[in-house]
This record gives structure tokens, sequence and C-alpha cells, in this order.
């Protein structure tokens, strides 16, 4: 049974409800000695307190996309099948164009929470080691005959941790919000990929390269990427893509950028954070010299050469505004950074608050990635 499927749901409330019938009915008919009778009743009571536990876990995890499936709950999913050493562009000395072209076939992603039209395949990378799922939504205009001609501007979204991959889709609606928005003017016509970043059990990657572990980076800024080049009308160029994320994806979303400027020209980052540390799940944030070489602020501050991209920012004080404010205060022309700050009672570390943000973030980004 799914772990995020509705027959699940209802079974959740249908044990919910038989543990509260149940001690209603029979508290008082339990027959035997006291020690019995107590013993009876204290795991009536148990197993109602578990019941209840298990469906607010199934609705809060339905409503903020924590965990995809059983396996990533357990901790027991992997979704790497080699870690080489891939050198710091990550590419292992291949020219990546020049690679044979990726085929993949996409079928109805089947979850009404996601919205329409997104879809999904199962994605081999055939550089970073990786596989999994990768969502994809296409915007209003693109089977439009007026743009049968035009490639589209991408946006790569990702989760915090833990984090499903529909959960920009299920629970920021991120595709239904922009979509009007599209079809207005209001924002440009994205392409948008939501890769699976769950890769190794119970622990964060870091969106990292990190051989003999997993090469998170390759796998979203280059296979990810050439598959959805590959089979979509979609920009090449480094100008028309863009990585958005929250949490630890924000986190991500941001490192990406500024260490890949061939390959985003933007980033959003939500609630982030710089320092790996500030996901302790992280395997970056494990050695000293890992949160160093992951640590966007000091990306920044290090490079001979300050990147070409635009950074949006946000968060609360104490949960990402700080981070936000050092980044500005790194950056170097061209390298440019908006930190936006959120109210103190805006709602906290939670989908609720980011999913606000969808419409002004990609407002701010048709400037700065739009449709050529």
């Amino acid at each position: 049974m799914s772990l995020t499927g509705t027959p699940f749901f209802l079974t959740s409330i249908v044990l919910v409800a038989a543990a509260l019938a149940f001690p209603l009915l029979f508290w008082g008919r339990i027959r035997g000695p006291g020690a019995v009778r107590h013993t009876a009743r204290l795991a009536m009571l148990v197993v109602v307190q578990a019941t209840g536990v298990l469906l607010v876990f199934v609705i809060v995890n339905n409503s903020n996309g924590l965990y995809d499936n059983w396996a990533d709950l357990l901790g027991t999913g992997n979704h790497v099948h080699a870690a080489a050493d891939l050198g710091p562009d990550g590419t292992g000395g291949k020219s990546v164009r020049s690679e044979p072209r990726i085929k993949q076939k996409f079928h109805p992603a089947g979850d009404p929470r996601m919205g329409p039209g997104v879809q999904v395949t199962q994605l081999k990378g055939r550089i970073s080691g990786v596989e999994g799922e990768v969502y994809v939504w296409l915007p209003p205009q693109y089977g439009q005959p007026a743009y049968r001609h035009r490639n589209f501007p991408v946006v790569e979204v990702l989760p915090g941790y833990p984090g499903s991959a529909r959960a920009w889709f299920g629970s920021l609606h991120v595709n239904t919000q922009l979509a009007p928005m599209m079809q207005r003017g209001d924002v440009a016509p994205y392409i948008i990929v939501a890769p699976r970043t769950t890769l190794l059990g119970n622990v964060d990657t870091g969106c990292a390269n990190i051989p003999g572990k997993v090469n998170a980076d390759t796998w979203l800024s280059v296979d990810v990427h050439k598959m959805v080049t590959d089979n979509f009308r979609a920009e090449r160029r480094p100008a028309g893509w863009a990585v958005a994320g929250y949490s630890a994806g924000a986190h991500c979303a941001v490192e990406l950028a500024v260490r890949h400027p061939d390959r985003y020209r933007a980033a959003i980052g939500l609630s982030g954070y710089n320092d790996p540390v500030g996901e302790p799940a992280s395997l970056t944030a494990r050695t000293l010299q890992l949160r160093n070489r992951n640590n966007p602020w000091k990306i920044l501050r290090h490079d001979r050469v300050p990147p070409r991209v635009a950074l949006f920012v946000s968060g609360a004080s104490g949960d990402g505004y700080q981070g936000a404010v050092a980044l500005r205060q790194a950056a170097r022309r061209p390298t440019t950074v908006q930190a936006v700050r959120l109210p103190a009672d805006a709602g906290g570390h939670a989908t609720a608050v980011w999913r606000q943000q969808v419409p002004d973030v990609f407002r701010w980004l048709t400037h700065q990635v739009p449709m050529r």
C-alpha cells in the first residue's frame, strides 16, 4: 500500500475510529484480576494514541511532501549505483553535449494533488550514477502553434530534507499558481522540473559530489539538465536555466548556481542556510573541509572570478535572512543578491510560507531568466 495514496489515508482514518470505538464498547466488560484489567485498558489507550499519531503523520506528510514511499520513510532507499570521482566540474572529463541523446518515456504523474499536466519519468544518470524519478510540467504555451519553434526557459525545483520531488507541485502548487500568470504574461512560460533529491537512505546529500558516496551535484546539474534538453524544446544555454529550493533545497539551489554559472543564470532560496551544518543530517556537514567547500558564502568570498548569477534569497530573522544578508555582502559584480526579510509572524518554517512566495519570486525570476 502506497505511503501517500488515498487507500492508506482512508485506512488510517478507519484505524483511529476502530481504536476509539473499542474502549467505548469494552472498557467495562473486561474481566479478570485487577492487573489484567488495568493492563488491557492501558493497551487500549496506547493503541488510540498510536493510531492518532499515525493519522496526524499521514496528514502532515501528504500536506508537506516529506516522504514519497516506505523506503524514504524507513531510510532504506538507495538510488546511487556508482559514485566515481568526476573532478571539479562533475563531468568526469566527458563532453556532455557529445553524449548520446537521452530519450525518455513519460507518463502522467497520477497524483491529483499535483494538479494537471505533471508527467514523470525514471531517469538513469549516465554520468552521475544516480537513478530516480523526475517530474516535468510544461507551460500552457508549450503546445500552442505560435510557440512551436521556440525553446522554453527551465526552472529546476528542489524540496527540503526530508522532502519529496512532488512537493513543489503537491504542496507549493507551483504549476496551478503559475499557469494563469503565464497565460496573462505576468511571468515567463517556464518548464518546471522536479528531480528526486533523497538519494541515500536517511541522509541529506547536500546536493554535492562526494566521491565514493554520491554525485548529487552531477545528477541535478548535468544528467537532469541533459535529459530535459534532449526531450523537450528547452533552452540549452545557462541564460535559460534557473534553480529554486526551500529549506535544505534553498541551500542546494544557491550553491548549484554559484558553483555552476555555466549551467544556471539564477537561483531562488527560501528559508535556507549557507553552512551545511544548518542540516545536521547532511553529508556535507560531517567535516570542516566539506562544509567549507559547499558553503555558497565562502565560494562567493574566495572565487577569483565572481559568477554571473542572480540570487533571490528570503527568510525570517533566524531562519534564512541573516544568511541572505551575508551572501549580499559577499557578492561582487556581476553576481547580484536580493535579500528579502519575511516578517516574524509570516508562519515559520513551513510550506504555507513558501507557497505564498511563489508568485512574487517567479515575477522576479522573469526579469532574470526571460523567454528569448
